[in-house]
């Protein structure tokens, strides 16, 4: 289990995760949603050991995190990381090499089940076809922990379809999924555990499915009562 206990982040004058506290267990898919600068973003980086928290505690199975639970999360950010010249082999053959938990035939099954062609270099690639590249080979290594940054910005419905799909597909019971996004809808039909972040501030929290019977209102109801009219708590 990943527990962050009041995690702060301060950037000078601004505090971009203010206090949040988290249980993160195997099997479930998280849902972290907020508006662009809610602080999603970081909270991320603090957990993938790319940011250090201002204040706040970090615990991977009760353990503080450190550099070697590194090789148990896996983070995929929204910046494109790949050298343009490569194409999905060299990624793969990259990634394997780096990666002692990464599977090459899950990699390269997981790129042809989305309709990607391995020889097509990054350079030539769409915004939804880096997307799909990026998810496929982060569902390939044996993290415990795979986090997606905002994995359905900028791309097609249909697109978006098939990558929940795809995670769907690839998910297993050891495994804890966190995405961040703020299309909300998408991720309603996946989701098992929503956390909702406002101004760096986690207002919102819990079981997908409880939220929805508590509050009788959807995720995505949920998310406009939130953001859109201001209020806390449903």
């Amino acid at each position: 289990m990943l527990e962050c206990r009041n995690l702060v982040k301060k950037y000078l004058t601004t505090t971009a995760v203010d206090g949040v506290s988290l249980n993160i267990v195997p099997g479930q898919i998280y849902a972290l949603l907020g508006p662009n600068g809610s602080g999603k973003s970081t909270l991320m980086k603090m957990i993938a050991g790319i940011s250090k928290p201002s204040s706040g505690e970090i615990y991977l199975d009760g353990e503080p995190l450190n550099y070697k639970h590194k090789a148990r999360i896996a983070y995929m950010s929204t910046e494109a990381y790949f050298f343009p010249y490569m194409n999905s082999l060299d990624i793969i053959k990259y990634y394997s090499d780096f990666f002692e938990d990464f599977n090459k035939e899950k990699a390269l099954y997981i790129i042809r089940q989305m309709g990607l062609n391995e020889k097509q270099k990054v350079k030539t690639m769409s915004t939804g076809m880096m997307a799909k590249l990026k998810i496929a080979i982060n569902l390939s290594r044996a993290s415990e922990i795979i986090m997606l940054d905002e994995p359905l910005n900028g791309i097609d419905v249909i697109a978006r379809e098939q990558i929940l799909v795809t995670i769907m597909q690839n998910m297993n019971p050891n495994t804890s999924v966190i995405m961040s996004s703020h299309l909300v809808e998408e991720l309603e039909k996946i989701v098992t555990y929503a956390i909702y972040i406002r101004n760096g501030q986690c207002v919102l929290q819990g079981d997908a499915n409880m939220l929805r019977e508590q509050s009788g209102k959807s995720i995505v109801d949920l998310y406009k009562q939130i953001y859109a009219y201001g209020n806390m708590m449903p």
